[in-house]
């Protein structure tokens, strides 16, 4: 994608993935600060527990500012599962959510996955449809009260 560079994890990004989570999910969403705190766990784990077919892809423009991110942690055998997807807003619209996408699926069967599957909600409505133009499947839906906000929690899955 011309003018942006994917990149692996550097240090500093950790926390501009927390920064830029909490603040867009606050506004957007309306999220309470524990969202803020799962995404910080989300990040120590993959960082303490990194293995060979987990891997981070950081969006940067040609000016060096981080535009977006996605991770893919494998959890389960033939499983790659999708982590912390964002893109910032004046970049949405313009391809990269789909090229950060298109990085993971190809990684997940580069590596020998058999699934990509997520977990995500459906207030997410712009990020479902770009799952469900990739081929995923919504699995199933379940009302929640979550990060101060009654929602509903989904998992999609997409088989390689």
């Amino acid at each position: 994608m011309e003018g942006i560079t994917l990149r692996d994890l550097e240090p500093g990004d950790a926390g501009w993935v927390a920064q830029r989570h909490a603040e867009l999910y606050w506004r957007d969403e309306g999220y309470d600060i524990a969202f803020e705190a799962l995404v910080l766990g989300l990040l120590a784990r993959f960082i303490e527990t990194r293995g060979p077919q987990d891997r981070a892809w950081i969006a940067v423009d040609a000016g060096g500012s981080r535009q977006g991110c996605v991770f893919t942690a494998r959890e389960a055998p033939g499983d790659a599962r999708l982590r912390m997807f964002l893109v910032e807003p004046a970049w949405r619209g313009t391809g990269l959510a789909q090229h950060l996408l298109d990085s993971l699926i190809a990684h997940a069967r580069a590596t020998g996955a058999e699934r990509v599957v997520l977990w995500t909600h459906e207030s997410h409505r712009a990020a479902g449809r770009v799952y469900a133009r990739n081929g995923f499947a919504l699995l199933d839906e379940t009302p929640v009260e979550a990060f101060g906000r009654p929602t509903r929690e989904q998992n999609w899955a997409l088989i390689l």
